[in-house]
């Protein structure tokens, strides 16, 4: 089967196991609710997060909120509720908890694309039809406000995405603090769902690349940071990796 997916149908193939939402929805959706939650939590707007969750990093244009309104906010909230449901044993499992701007939105009707408002919206009043944004906190269109960081403007000097990933992880900004906060928290996460999801570390990266058109999967970007210098920051901040992680290390293996 996976080597006629890979032959006849020109897919990358994974092999994963039956998990809910099996590998790349369980780490893109995660990285979503995270997005959302951390958005709250840091004051960030929906353009600054999608900045900083874009092309920058290896991701798709449509980062995590553009991203969320073509999916569909019902569905993205049915598969969280789902992994909050079936997933009990998850160490995050509170962070798929919906935020009280998304409850709100679905009571709206706000659904994303396809109902025409959701975390941004085309005012078609404007002769080329502004796109806006929404604030989180008030729930009402307003044009959007472009984001200003240093790391972002140093970022922008760096064409090789490994060198990239490691520059603003390092930035002294608040853009540094939200990439810190995300790396940590992706890493250990998928470090935990290892042997979980699948057997093997790549399956995960390749779930992702495929899946969800990163250019580079979570261990592929934890490599280019930096594996043991990461982990020593994440223990740091009290954020726990897998136990193999640390045996990997003490290996020599970093």
């Amino acid at each position: 089967l996976e080597a006629y997916g890979s032959r006849v149908l020109g897919k990358a193939a994974v092999r994963a196991k039956d998990t809910p939402a099996f590998v790349a929805n369980r780490i893109g959706v995660y990285c979503m609710l995270d997005a959302f939650h951390t958005a709250v939590e840091m004051g960030l707007s929906v353009e600054e997060v999608d900045r900083l969750t874009g092309p920058v990093i290896g991701h798709p244009k449509s980062a995590t909120f553009r991203t969320a309104d073509v999916i569909g906010l019902d569905t993205l909230a049915k598969v969280a509720s789902d992994l909050k449901a079936y997933c009990p044993n998850d160490e995050r499992n509170s962070l798929f908890a919906l935020p009280e701007f998304l409850e709100k939105m679905l009571e709206q009707g706000m659904l994303g694309s396809k109902t025409g408002k959701g975390f941004y919206f085309k005012d078609r009043s404007k002769p080329k039809g502004e796109i806006l944004s929404l604030n989180l906190r008030t729930l009402e269109h307003a044009p959007q406000v472009k984001p200003r960081y240093a790391t972002l403007d140093a970022a922008k000097k760096v064409d090789d995405l490994r060198e990239r990933l490691a520059l603003v992880y390092a930035g002294t900004d608040k853009a540094g603090e939200f990439y810190r906060q995300n790396f940590h928290g992706l890493f250990a996460y998928v470090s935990h769902r290892i042997p979980e999801i699948a057997d093997d570390l790549y399956k995960v990266d390749d779930a992702l690349r495929a899946g969800f058109a990163w250019e580079l999967g979570p261990f592929e970007a934890w490599d280019a940071i930096g594996v043991k210098k990461v982990k020593e920051e994440m223990e740091v901040k009290g954020v726990k990796v897998a136990g193999w992680v640390d045996e990997m290390t003490l290996a020599g293996h970093t």
